[in-house]
């Protein structure tokens, strides 16, 4: 019996356009619901090195919550690039400053990192209230595993 690799040609027909509500769901599940659809695991032709995945439409990120005591203090690092220019800030602040970073940032890490994870990062959009501007893509509300 062959095995069956998907084509990139072939991935480009099948591509759904999936909606993700984040009001009051954790923030590890619904970047986890995200990254999965992105990557297209949840198709029967996935395919590791082709992007076999769906766009993703994450609406409500400013209603999304963190779970566990510790989560909201939890620092977040980044480095300017400078000698001495690490930066850091509170999860929960960088919830409340930008929402839709914080999300993006989130998802981000939970791709491949290569070239196949920057290019699937970019079916991703995310907006911090209901709405969107997709609607002539006829996007279905994903409500969990099919």
């Amino acid at each position: 019996m062959k095995t069956f690799s998907a084509k990139p040609k072939d991935m480009e027909a099948s591509r759904a356009w999936l909606i993700i509500d984040a009001a009051g769901q954790p923030m590890g599940r619904v970047a986890a619901d995200a990254a999965r659809l992105l990557r297209g695991k949840h198709k029967p032709q996935f395919t590791p090195h082709v992007d076999c995945g769906d766009h993703v439409i994450i609406i409500n990120a400013a209603q999304i919550r963190l779970t566990g005591n510790s989560k909201p203090l939890e620092p977040i690092y980044h480095h300017t690039g400078y000698p001495g220019g690490i930066k850091s800030i509170a999860r929960q602040r960088e919830i409340e400053k930008s929402p839709v970073n914080a999300l993006l940032r989130v998802v981000k890490g939970m791709l491949p990192h290569n070239t196949l994870g920057a290019n699937t990062l970019k079916k991703l959009r995310v907006y911090p209230t209901a709405d969107h501007t997709h609607h002539a893509q006829n996007p279905e509300v994903w409500n969990g595993i099919k």
